[in-house]
């Protein structure tokens, strides 16, 4: 079976208002890259686009607040364009250039991530947590025109083989030079107006890969605008479900959006499904300080600037219901709470209405993957409850199949299958990895998840994260990239690495380590050899020896067999 949007339960008369001919959101049939996909009428063409409509829009609003500095939407596209006057100018940097960013979200980071976007170039967005190998390994993918970052992580790849043709940019000694370019102050510096094509790409983001490797998924203009205009449909949907049901007219929100931000540019949902986001609602963004997160700080900045939103893994969502101090901050402006990275548990969904009773779960609660910029499905608010177990319905645009992974044929309601998607907002491929892009996206444009689940009654449900992966705080850790550090150790034997249970991060990592025989190897040793060339949150929590690992009949490791986990307490959190 495949399932579409809309679903039945919508009535008609909503779905002609919404994206009928001539509707805000109209869906029409065009060729996408050799398939026939609905795509909106309406819609910016690329990115450059839906910044300059937002800086028309919201002018003087403010777009992005980071402790140091605010920039109004207006502002955004006055310092994006003399930034990219000089990445071009004095870095050579035009259009399919790499630009690498490696740095913790700041002012600099948004700026130049939009500069380059103008010029057509395409940003390499680093994970701020890799060490040092890890950097340099992405700059080996992708051979960027020039390293942009601040310097603590500029600092990590001390020692490592960079190549020495490499312009680096450090943040808090170099920048300013960048945003004053201009000849003089009388002189107005325009955004680049070179040509973009909507399938021109914009963006890698990184991805586990089970190879051991990170993968580079490459995402087009049209991707992350497409995704956009099905994000706001999809809330226009729930608006509209609702006024129906109460018998009310829907009703304009008293003030534009404001959210506290909890995710990093490196991933989708801080970049994709929220900076860019925000130039078609004119959300106002709010940075904390850069570090760990913190409970305490996320509070206090929701209160200071009447946050309306959160957006949120389970896992933050979780700590800040359970933080003592909750009921002294006046959060009276919030309304709604989303997010994604996991199903969101029935208890962390009565403990919501428990804590804060006048907050609803989002429409942005739901199911996606970095290849589809966030989109897949999603829980609309009045489905939520009734259904906390599933990840909802199709968002709008998308095809979903449920597929027998060996031979690919669609199966029925209720049976357990690949899931399977096709969008417009789908990534266009791996960088320099045909393999993996041959592996994950067939000739019709359908991309192979990886995840596990079944269709009832239009609900999506989960029944299994790709082979292995553990999702710790909401961030994919695979177990294999983990095995092939820790194997390197001249003590070890063998390793086998596996999620077990955590009450709020979800998962965390263990290890199961067979030490060479007559070794004196210790399990702070396992961990402190694997933090050498690991971020933090893939270092294993919990490591233990044991004396053997349990096989197949082929040599395979039945990881299954590793023992039965309880939950454990927490050894840390999402790092910066």
């Amino acid at each position: 079976m495949r399932l579409t949007w809309p679903d039945r339960t919508l009535p008609d008369e909503i779905h002609a208002a919404l994206a009928g001919p001539g509707a805000p959101f109209e869906l029409v049939t065009e060729n996408v890259l050799g398939v026939d996909l609905q795509v909106f009428a309406k819609r910016a063409r690329h990115l450059r686009e839906l910044l300059t409509t937002a800086a028309e829009r919201f002018g003087d609003r403010p777009y992005v607040v980071f402790p140091d500095r605010t920039l109004t939407y207006a502002e955004m596209v006055e310092h994006a364009a003399v930034v990219a006057r000089s990445l071009q100018e004095t870095y050579g940097v035009t259009k399919g250039d790499r630009v690498a960013i490696a740095a913790a979200n700041c002012v600099e980071y948004a700026v130049t991530f939009w500069a380059t976007t103008a010029l057509g170039a395409i940003t390499v967005a680093m994970n701020g947590w890799w060490t040092g190998p890890e950097m340099t390994y992405a700059l080996g993918l992708t051979e960027p025109r020039v390293l942009l970052g601040d310097r603590r992580r500029i600092e990590r790849l001390a020692g490592e083989s960079v190549p020495d043709d490499l312009p680096v940019v450090v943040f808090e000694d170099d920048f300013a030079s960048l945003e004053r370019a201009r000849p003089d102050d009388s002189d107005d510096v325009a955004l680049p107006d070179v040509a973009i094509d909507e399938d021109d790409p914009y963006l890698i983001l990184f991805t586990s890969g089970t190879t051991g490797r990170p993968k580079g998924a490459l995402l087009s203009h049209r991707s992350n605008v497409h995704f956009v205009s099905m994000a706001i449909l999809r809330a226009a949907e729930g608006i509209a479900r609702h006024a129906r049901a109460t018998g009310r007219a829907p009703s304009r929100p008293p003030s534009l959006p404001v959210t506290i931000s909890a995710s990093p540019f490196f991933h989708v949902s801080g970049l994709n499904c929220q900076l860019v986001m925000a130039c078609a609602t004119g959300m106002t963004i709010v940075y904390p300080p850069p570090g760990r997160w913190r409970e305490d700080v996320h509070l206090e900045l929701t209160e200071k600037h009447r946050a309306t939103a959160w957006s949120l893994v389970p896992t933050q969502l979780w700590r800040l219901l359970q933080w003592p101090d909750l009921d002294r901050y006046d959060l009276s402006s919030l309304k709604s709470v989303g997010g994604g990275s996991a199903v969101w548990p029935p208890e962390l969904l009565r403990k919501l209405e428990e804590k804060l009773p006048n907050v609803r779960p989002g429409l942005g609660t739901g199911w996606g993957m970095t290849e589809s910029n966030g989109g897949g499905t999603s829980l609309r608010s009045d489905s939520t409850y009734d259904h906390p177990d599933s990840i909802g319905n199709v968002a709008p645009s998308v095809e979903l199949e449920i597929r027998d992974p060996e031979t690919g044929a669609a199966l029925g309601e209720g049976e357990v299958g690949e899931i399977c998607i096709r969008t417009a907002a789908l990534f266009l491929r791996y960088w320099n990895d045909p393999d993996a892009t041959r592996a994950a996206l067939d000739d019709e444009r359908w991309y192979r998840t990886g995840d596990f689940g079944h269709v009832v009654d239009e609900f999506v449900y989960l029944e299994g994260r790709r082979q292995d992966l553990i999702i710790r705080g909401g961030e994919n850790v695979y177990p294999a990239e983990i095995e092939s550090r820790i194997i390197e150790h001249p003590d070890v034997d063998e390793v086998a690495v596996v999620g077990v249970d955590h009450p709020t991060l979800g998962q965390e990592v263990k290890a199961y380590v067979v030490a060479r025989p007559g070794s004196l190897l210790s399990a702070d040793e396992v961990r402190a050899f694997a933090a050498t060339s690991l971020a933090a949150y893939k270092v294993p929590a919990h490591v233990e020896l044991v004396g053997s690992l349990p096989h197949n009949a082929t040599g395979k490791v039945l990881k299954h067999l590793l023992g039965k986990e309880t939950p454990l307490q927490s050894t840390g959190f999402i790092e910066e």
